[in-house]
């Protein structure tokens, strides 16, 4: 069999070295990024590094050996990092922000508010939610990014291979260049994400009851009470039944297994955000002698972040500070009696994280429930079951995440990334976006869109009594590039800093 590309161009010809430590990844991943890899370097350095050079041979090999060493650094930091509070958490809180900002800037378009009526919806979106990041006029600043590689950069590579800057700055701007000119671009287009929605939902089924063709009276008159004509009616009511309680007991026999998973699943171990704070030594602490608020807030909170942007409405935002009420530090603590008993020592009771609670606020956001009473109704006895059953669902959300993110659903998102920015191996042409007649199908299949299953219940009585309308106002939040390129950056902050601690400051 002959050598693939990333073998020849970055090895000599010789095996794969083995790349990610995790087990639990699929086999065929590492050669997927090898040459995702080599595809890139190809792309991005060879054309000028031949122009300097022909005979250097080892200078992919050695650029490929310090992007390996940052791929597994990002492994075991993805291993370690607490996914469950950041999806069903921050990300849920942050696109609410952004749903009730868009709309708070919609109302105000064509009004004194907006100058006159001459700012538009983009530019008062931008003052809900700045960024230091995005410039007024919508434009990203390369800059930003490039020292948030350098950090990643540092933190990830041993320092002899940290502190040459060739190397760094070609590898800083090639990640640079993918990410801010070839990604952001494509995922904040509308229809993009309307078709990424429309691929999440699957095809929709056909219907159920499908209207039969109209059987003149005569030609049925002498059928009507015929013994085949009864035996086929009876037969036909056996076969739903049986099919009806045959899916009953799939979803029983399922239900029961993954309720004994969840509930032998170990409970989650409190992981420090950033590194922990190292223990008093034997000498006091001065009483004058506080800590700076931002290592005061990290070492002592114990809820996910929530930072984003500011909302233009206090009492409808959703953010909140970690602490509500100030740390005395100056205070001494009252001794402990030494004749207290071991049996007056109450063990450390668990904290729920209520994951559900995130979710069902954005999707009362989502369909705008407070203007209907059926869907407020709903969705507040969805809330009161959900803080029912609490434990049960901080265990079974991250059990239903960790079984979406299988190692099939990771390498197929590397493979559809290689597909998509080097479709023949080399960087292709920009795709031409839809026509505004396929953005307006994609639009309109997401409109029509009811749910099957169980599901299909519910959406009379949370989507009301025009549900084409209700999906399209949800829709519309995400219809503007530039303020979806807002969320995207917001997104992108908070899971970088869920990465990266030191780029929020920790150490």
């Amino acid at each position: 069999m002959a050598p693939s590309l990333a073998s020849r161009l970055l090895f000599h010809a010789q095996p794969l070295p083995p790349l990610l430590l995790s087990k639990n990844v699929a086999p065929e991943l590492t050669p997927e990024i090898y040459d995702f890899i080599a595809l890139s370097l190809r792309a991005y350095v060879s054309p000028w590094w031949s122009k300097i050079t022909r005979y250097d041979k080892d200078f992919l090999p050695q650029i490929s050996t310090v992007l390996s060493t940052v791929i597994r650094a990002l492994d075991n930091r993805v291993l370690a990092l607490d996914l469950p509070p950041l999806v069903f958490h921050d990300i849920p809180t942050i696109i609410t922000q952004h749903y009730r900002d868009y709309r708070n800037a919609a109302a105000k378009t064509s009004t004194a508010y907006a100058t006159g009526g001459a700012a538009s919806l983009p530019t008062l979106f931008a003052h809900l939610q700045p960024h230091m990041a995005i410039s007024p006029e919508g434009v990203i600043d390369r800059e930003y990014y490039r020292q948030i590689v350098d950090i990643i950069l540092k933190a990830c590579l041993p320092p002899e291979n940290y502190e040459p800057d060739a190397e760094r700055i070609i590898i800083r701007e090639v990640l640079v260049k993918v990410l801010l000119d070839d990604i952001i671009p494509l995922i904040i287009q509308p229809w993009f994400i309307q078709k990424t929605i429309l691929d999440l939902l699957g095809p929709q089924d056909e219907p159920t009851f499908i209207s039969q063709p109209v059987v003149s009276p005569a030609s049925s008159t002498g059928h009507a009470f015929s013994f085949h004509t009864i035996i086929v009616i009876v037969l036909s009511a056996l076969q739903s039944f049986s099919g009806m309680c045959l899916a009953l007991i799939h979803g029983y026999k399922q239900a029961i297994t993954t309720i004994k998973l969840v509930q032998q699943s170990p409970p989650p171990s409190p992981k420090p955000r950033f590194a922990p704070v190292p223990a008093p030594t034997t000498s006091p602490t001065p009483s004058n002698e506080q800590l700076p608020p931002s290592k005061l807030v990290f070492a002592t909170s114990s809820t996910p972040s929530t930072t984003s942007s500011v909302s233009s409405n206090p009492g409808l935002s959703t953010f909140s500070t970690p602490m509500s009420t100030p740390l005395n530090t100056t205070q001494p603590l009252p001794p402990i009696s030494s004749t207290a008993s071991s049996s007056s020592i109450q063990p450390p009771q668990v904290q729920h994280q209520d994951y559900a609670h995130a979710p069902l606020l954005l999707l009362a956001e989502l369909i705008s429930a407070q203007d209907r009473f059926a869907a407020t109704t709903t969705l507040t006895t969805m809330n009161m079951l959900a803080a029912s059953m609490t434990p049960f669902l901080d265990k079974l959300l991250p059990h239903m995440l960790h079984a979406f993110l299988s190692p099939a659903f990771i390498l197929g998102v590397v493979r559809t990334a290689k597909r998509t920015l080097f479709p023949n191996g080399y960087p292709g042409p920009q795709p031409p976006d839809p026509t505004p007649e396929e953005q307006a199908e994609l639009r309109a299949r997401l409109v029509a869109w009811r749910g099957k299953g169980g599901l299909a219940l519910l959406t009379p009585l949370l989507l009301g009594p025009d549900p084409s309308l209700t999906l399209g106002n949800a829709l519309d939040p995400l219809g503007d590039a530039q303020c979806n390129l807002r969320l995207v950056v917001f997104l992108l902050d908070r899971i970088l800093v869920g990465l990266f601690p030191e780029l929020g400051g920790g150490s």
